[in-house]
Parts: C-alpha cells; structure tokens; sequence
C-alpha cells in the first residue's frame, strides 16, 4: 500500500521533549518488545494492547498489520476474495457510499497518483458494502467511510475487511442502528465527564446550551473526520483499538477540557461556543491527552458514569426545565436564576459527597497522585494499573442502553 514505505510514528517525533537519541532507543527497546509479545504462544495480547496505549503507539503500519488483528481478536488465515460486481447493483446504500467516498478525496495522502487513490476509492466502497452485505442488521451511516479508509490505507483491501467488520460488529455497533438513540446515549457521557473534571467549564456550556452535537463527527468517526495529519489519527486507532469501546468519549471530554481557557474566554451563546468546539487544533499534544483519557476512564469508569449520562435526556425535557423557567420569568433575570440552581446543586452535592470522600480520603490522595503521574511509556507501576483497567474491558463491554431513554 502507500503508506508502508512510512516508518514514522503516530505523532511527530521526538514525542513531547524527548531527546532523539532518548526516544530512539526507547522506541528500538518498544519494538523488541512487541516482536516478544507477538512471538509468543499464545500471542500477549495484554502486552500488545499496553504497548498500542503507551507513548508512540505501534510505530510503524507494518506493526499495525501485525498488531490490529490481535487487539481484535482475529483469525487472518482466511481472508474473503474481493465481492461479487453484482454487490453494487443490488445493494441500497451503493449510492449513497459512492457519494461519500468521492467526498473523500482528503483522506487520501497528498501527492497520492490520481489512478492509485481512485483504485483505492474503489476497494473503499467495495469493503463497505461485504460489511453491509454481510450483516444486514448493520445500517450505514455518512462518517463510517472515514473509519473504514483508514483500515484500507494501513492494512490492505483483504485485511482491512475483516478487521473493519469485526469492528462494525463490535466497537461500532451502536453507531449502525436505524436511529441515532443509542449514539445519543453515547454523546451523553460527554457533560458528565467534563463536569466531574471541571464544573466551571461544564456550567459554562451549559449555560450556553451547546449540547454535545458538536463531538458527533469526531465520535462517528473515530476522529478520522476531523484530523489532518493521517500520523494522528492511526495514533488514535492504536488507543481506540486496544480499549474499550467507549474510550472516544473520554478522548473528546479531554479535548475540551484541554481547551479550558478558549471555552471560558468564548461569548456564551450556543452558536459560538459550536463554532469553537467543532474546529479543532492540529496540534493537540497527542500523548499527554491519550494519557489524560487513560486516567479519566480509571477515575470515572463508565459503570460510574452510566447513570448521569442516562439523566443527562431527562434533564433536556421541557417538564424537567419548567420551574427554572417559571422563575425566570417571574423575576426577569434568566442568568441569575440558573447559575443560583447550579450553586445550590453544586452545594448539595459537594455536601453529599463529603461524608463519603472523608473516609476514602487517605487512600484517595496517594491513587489520584499515581493517575496524574500516569507514565506515557508503559514501564512505571502507574501505567500499569492504569492501562490494564483500561484494556481489561476491551472487547468485553456488551452495552446494555435503555432504548426507552429516546422516545
């Protein structure tokens, strides 16, 4: 494929002020280790998924050929021959696909020969519609052939069709419903993230009532949408693949709480605050918000937060908003009744919460110091702990959404 020739990591290198000569021979030291974990029998798919977490990632997409199929659990002895013609004529999504994937010309490496990305463009739509074919129960949706080009450009037509249905039936399962209900579920663990993180930036939002649509496409897409550099999003895909399935959730919480300052600084009003949020920087530091992620998903397990993300829809109701608006229009101050209620409510669960944290606090402390020193390298006893809560649960989760929650 194209990008074999490439030897680069999934972000710039030297990573985050390493020396060259340092990061070399960490990274020499990284692959000796993977080729150990992937020589042995059975291959350490545990060791496997530490190293795609850790700092750099897989390296290079000769590893991730290598590598991608085991986070997966797959089998690639057998892989399927290229489909029938016929696929195309008879499939109901085809034009719909076809209008995507000429839509997706940026995707594409620069530079990349006409004849070679339109060869591409082909296996691109043929590897979505085996998927769809396959798994009829699977609903295609616009975003799903930014996931599927990068499995193509990284892997190869054959490979990455078996990884990406292996995917679709797993990870992105409840992207392909017939409706968007359990996507919005998803979408909803985004505030309650943010608010246990940083109840200012939280308020803010919500006071701007910008919702959490803005994260839609970076969800949908695994980022692969909204990422320029391809290095950053195959980086990404390392993180995603070897986690659990909810990860890209965490992953946008840590991007806006990256951007604290740029919220706070922006007019609150719906409107701008989307405008800001759904652009985002190029040059995020990749590492450090991957291991920021890592610690939020140990802090906040989604077990933890399944219950405030399940209230985030009841709180959106009219029903549930009528008093605020009651006493807003009685008093004509709007603003000042909200950021009340949030005090109040802030106050009542600060209160509640105190008695519980006391007796936890001398154990609390040393855990959260150990979270926020979360080695990028995978070598300290932190990361350790840190990114075996996280890879445990890969390929475990089986969710279970109340779809009742979206009427």
């Amino acid at each position: 494929m194209y990008l074999k020739k490439s030897k680069s990591v999934g972000a710039s290198s030297p990573l985050n002020g390493i020396g060259k000569q340092d990061w070399d021979s960490r990274r020499k030291r990284k692959m000796g280790e993977i080729a150990q974990a992937l020589s042995v029998t059975p291959v350490d798919v545990a060791a496997l998924r530490r190293m795609a977490i850790s700092e750099g990632g897989l390296l290079t997409d000769e590893i991730r050929c290598q590598v991608w199929p085991k986070l997966l659990n797959m089998n690639t002895d057998n892989l399927p021959e290229k489909p029938a013609a016929d696929l195309r004529e008879n499939h109901k999504d085809y034009h719909q696909v076809l209008l995507d994937v000429r839509r997706s010309l940026r995707r594409f490496p620069p530079g990349m020969p006409d004849d070679q990305r339109e060869g591409l463009q082909e296996e691109l739509i043929d590897i979505i519609l085996h998927v769809l074919d396959r798994n009829p129960q699977l609903h295609y949706y616009q975003g799903y052939h930014d996931i599927v080009v990068t499995f193509l450009l990284v892997l190869g037509e054959r490979l990455a069709t078996v990884l990406v249905e292996k995917l679709s039936t797993h990870h992105l399962r409840d992207f392909m419903d017939p409706t968007m209900d359990n996507t919005k579920h998803i979408l909803n663990y985004l505030m309650p993230i943010i608010e246990r993180v940083n109840p200012e930036v939280h308020d803010f939002m919500q006071q701007a009532e910008v919702g959490t649509i803005f994260a839609l496409s970076w969800l949908i897409t695994w980022f692969g949408h909204v990422l320029s550099d391809f290095r950053h999003v195959v980086r990404l895909y390392d993180f995603f693949l070897a986690c659990h399935p909810l990860m890209p959730i965490y992953f946008a919480a840590v991007i806006v709480l990256h951007r604290e300052e740029e919220v706070l600084e922006c007019e609150c009003d719906m409107a701008s605050v989307h405008h800001l949020l759904s652009q985002i920087p190029q040059d995020l530091p990749y590492e450090t918000l991957i291991s920021r992620a890592g610690d939020l998903f140990v802090q906040f397990p989604p077990s933890e937060m399944a219950r405030e993300a399940a209230q985030q829809h009841s709180q959106q109701t009219a029903a549930s908003t009528f008093k605020d608006f009651e006493l807003a229009s009685a008093q004509q101050k709007p603003d000042s009744v909200l950021r009340r209620r949030r005090r109040e409510r802030a106050a009542a669960q600060a209160q509640a919460q105190a008695q519980t944290q006391a007796q936890d606090m001398a154990v609390a402390r040393p855990r959260a110091r150990r979270l926020v020193r979360l080695a990028v390298m995978g070598l300290t006893v932190a990361l350790g702990a840190a990114a075996l809560a996280v890879v445990n649960t890969a390929l475990e989760w089986a969710p279970k959404l109340d779809l009742h929650l979206f009427p």
